[in-house]
Order: C-alpha cells, then structure tokens, then sequence
C-alpha cells in the first residue's frame, strides 16, 4: 500500500525491553540510483541488497518502461542491461512513481535530455510535491515542462533534442535537485557544473565515478563545485547495497527510548553526507556506539548498538547539518520528547515540502500526545518530558507519509500509553519489513482493522 488504497490504521503500545538484531533494508537512494545507472550503462549491472519497498520497484518498473531489460533474481538481487546514456526509448504509458520524490525527480532528469516525451504521475501524496524546483534548472537544458498549477504532477516532459550544458547554482540544499541536474548533463555535450552552498548526500557523484563518469567534486568560496563531462559510455557495475540509514534510525530511536533495549543494527551505510542524526542523538548522550566499522563499495559502513538512553539531554542542532539528517528530523523530535530540556532544529524549511509538510504533521501528533512543541517556518522546537514523561494516548494522522508513521510507531513503544496513527500503509513504500522486523526485536505494534 502507498496511499493508493484501503487506510491501515496502526497502534504501538510500550512492551518490554527491546532486544535483538535489526536488519534494516538496503539504502533507499543508492537503490534508486542503482537502477537509474544501470539503465544508461552499456552491458549489464548486477545489485544485491536492493531496497524492494514500493519506491524502489516504481522506479525498476520506469527503467524497464524507457527500454531497459530488469530483472528480479529474488532475495534483493536484481539485474540491469543498459540501453546507454541517451539510448532511452520513449515509454508507451504514463510513468507512475508512486509515492517517491527521489524516483520522479532523478528520472525526469535522465530523460529530458533525451529527444523523447513522457508524461510522470503518482499518488496523492506525490502530486502535492513542487517539481518547479526540478524542472526549471532542467528547462536550461532545452526541455519543456507542462503540469498542474504550481508545477505539480501530472507532468508531461519534452526532452531537449539538441541539448545544452547548464552552470546551476542550487538554491536550496537538496539532494534531488543536484542529482536531476548532474543526471541531465549526462546527455549534454561539454561540462555542466552544480554549486551547492551546502553539501547534500553525494551518492550521485559517488555512483556516477563508480560507472566510469568524468566528475569532480572541489571546494571552493562560491561553495561545492561539481562538473560533469557529458556523453560518457558507463560501464556496468556489480553493486552491494549498504543497508538504509534513515531506516536504521528507526529501530535505533526506539531502543533509546524504550526501556532495558539493547539493540543491534548491522551494516549501517554512515556517509558522511547521510549520517547527522547519528552524530546528533550522540550529542544528546545516547548510549550509541560504533562497531565494525568498514567500507564498502565506496562507502563508510558500521554495526550500531543503540541502548536503553534514560539520561538523554535536549540540544540545539546545528542549522548546518540539516543537510545530512533531513529525512530524520521526524524521528528525532519523538526522541526529543523523550530527553530532557528543549531541542531545537532550525534550517529546516524542507521538511515543509516533503511527503507532507513534516513539522506540521509531527507537532499536530506530538502535541495530541502531550508534548510541547513551537514552530516556525524553518525552523520547531521541542520540549522534552524526560524517559518516562511522554503520556501519549492519541491517534495521529499520519499525512500518507512513511516516516510520520514510523516516528509515531516509535513513541508508543516509550509513552506511557499506546500511540496511533490513522493510516500505516505507506510504510511499504521505503520500509516493507517494519512491522515484522520491530515485532522481532518485541514491539508490540498491531493493525487496528485486523
């Protein structure tokens, strides 16, 4: 489910101590960006670990509609032959990316330097979200864009025939918008640069050398400077998946805030571009460590012990490392509930367009659950009730949005009483084994409607 269909209303109530080994998923933006690499490669790209939740498989299925042969091996492994950069045919279809941002956004990117026309949809969540912010910067390139007022989707691109190399500077921090970008300038002659003022998560530009791109990445007073040289052969690639971290964060924060919890996350992907909530729930006082730290496939990866963390302390996040941890500001705030003294995370106007208006769903649950929160534009605070302060009690709308479910799952298994969430069904977009996989550990998280 991911929004399309019948809600799943979902309770978690307090348990005992959480124990056991969590096995999250694999990485959800190196998923996506497997597939999409593997599609412009020439020859055949083999990934093991694939994320296979609902975004992932829309995007598989948009690769395999622009003429690339995937295949589904079974146990998360998955197989790609390329058509190679420019070599997309034009879909017979409407392209249906469900419920994610990221699929949508970085496929219009690889097409609409392609002399091909395509039309994008999703779900109700997915055709709230502005795609301005993708298709003006790709309108430079030649292609023409036509959708909904306020630039949503339904969207039909046109892709430029005869396409131009782009200078872009990215207004706002945002992964998505670099990645269309870089992804354009693939079939653009000549070099297209991307500044960013702050650094994103760079597995794009990791991903793209990995294929065989000509890329560098360099630091300088305008800010990260990314230049591509467009019309590469990418050569395909045998991919291993490091396991998700912004599904991590969820067994992880449920440990710290459950009493007795010992748990183990295994393989954890911690780039460094991705890994702030981490960093930030340490500077709390978490009781998380590191363990097995390693590197594979290009990527910084570790075993995570997050335990029961009674002694939590609130703090002011750093505006700066919204960027890394953007996706886990959700999960964070039930964290905070949970710690002592008052969190504060500003630089965060993202979350206002995400699948839905984040801060917003996230104070609505909190304060039904007795927690108090203040808000801006950018920017929300909470006040924490300490380990055993949290009283909730309240059911939560959860927006159709994967993480205000999760995060709402989460605080029931620390508050005092049980939490719930209207609709639980989009979890399977990014997270399909939640439920079992928490049950595993000894939550108690249960369908309302079964």
């Amino acid at each position: 489910m991911s929004g399309h269909g019948t809600p799943i209303p979902m309770t978690s109530r307090r348990s005992g101590p959480l124990k056991g080994v969590a096995e999250v998923p694999g990485d959800k933006s190196i998923s996506h960006r497997s597939l999409i690499l593997g599609a412009l490669a020439i020859g055949e790209t083999q990934i093991t670990g694939l994320l296979e939740g609902e975004d992932v498989i829309d995007t598989a299925k948009a690769m395999r509609a622009f003429g690339a042969e995937v295949t589904d091996h079974g146990g998360g492994e998955w197989s790609v032959r390329g058509v190679g950069v420019g070599g997309f045919q034009e879909p017979d279809n409407v392209i249906d990316c469900g419920n994610s941002g990221t699929g949508v956004r970085l496929i219009m990117g690889v097409m609409a330097t392609q002399p091909i026309t395509a039309t994008f949809t999703g779900d109700a969540s997915l055709n709230k979200r502005p795609m301005a912010r993708v298709t003006d910067p790709l309108e430079l390139f030649g292609t023409q864009a036509v959708g909904r007022e306020g630039g949503r989707l339904p969207m039909t691109l046109v892709g430029a025939a005869d396409p131009v190399p782009v200078r872009y500077e990215v207004p706002v921090p945002s992964a998505q918008v670099k990645s269309a970008v870089l992804l354009a300038g693939l079939n653009a002659p000549g070099k297209t640069v991307v500044i960013e003022k702050e650094a994103t998560r760079d597995h794009s530009e990791r991903m793209l050398a990995g294929f065989g791109a000509e890329i560098t990445v360099e630091d300088t007073d305008e800010g990260r400077v990314i230049t591509l040289t467009g019309q590469p052969e990418l050569k395909p690639q045998i991919i291993a998946v490091p396991r998700d971290p912004s599904s991590a964060a969820f067994p992880v924060c449920a440990a710290l805030v459950t009493p007795g919890s010992d748990v183990l996350v295994p393989g954890i992907g911690l780039n460094p571009t991705r890994a702030g909530l981490f960093t930030t729930l340490r500077d709390m006082g978490a009781d998380l460590t590191y363990e097995n730290e390693r590197e594979e496939g290009g990527e910084p990866v570790a075993d995570l012990r997050a335990k029961f963390s009674p002694n939590m302390k609130g703090i002011e996040v750093p505006p700066e490392r919204a960027a890394s941890m953007i996706d886990e500001y959700p999960v964070l705030s039930v964290v905070a509930a949970f710690a002592t003294g008052t969190t504060m995370m500003a630089g965060v106007k993202e979350l206002r367009v995400k699948e839905s208006d984040r801060i917003d769903a996230m104070a609505r649950g909190l304060r039904a659950n007795g927690v108090t929160v203040e808000e801006g534009a950018d920017w929300w605070s909470v006040e924490g009730l300490g380990p055993d302060g949290v009283p909730g009690g309240a059911t939560c709308e959860s927006f159709l949005d994967h993480r205000i479910a999760m995060s709402f799952m989460v605080m029931g298994m620390g508050a005092q009483e049980p939490v719930s969430v209207d609709d639980g069904s989009p979890i399977a977009t990014s997270f399909p084994i939640f439920e079992p996989l928490m049950s595993s550990l000894g939550a108690q998280i249960v369908r309302s409607n079964t």
